[in-house]
């Protein structure tokens, strides 16, 4: 896993193959919290990514092992449970 202290505020999170999955709140525990804006249809509340799939931080970007459409799939609630759509 990345160094998590290397992630700040209002750094774009982007997928494996380059498009823009959310823009970084901040990280809580081993999520991290992404903007409200970020959250489409969900825009009342954050949505969160697992900081297991940051593959690299490439200056203010962080990128994921996973593409951005399958890592939309697995963002979860703040409760941790899954996205229901």
């Amino acid at each position: 896993m990345a160094d998590l202290s290397a992630i700040k505020e209002h750094m774009e999170v982007i997928g494996a193959d380059g498009v823009h999955l959310g823009t970084v709140d901040k990280v809580e525990g081993d999520r991290i919290k992404l903007t409200r804006a970020d959250s489409g249809s969900h825009g009342d509340h954050h949505h969160y990514i697992s900081a297991g799939l940051v593959a690299d931080i490439e200056g203010d970007k962080i990128r994921l092992s996973a593409t951005a459409a399958n890592a939309a799939l697995l963002e979860e609630e703040e409760g941790g449970e899954a996205i229901s759509d």
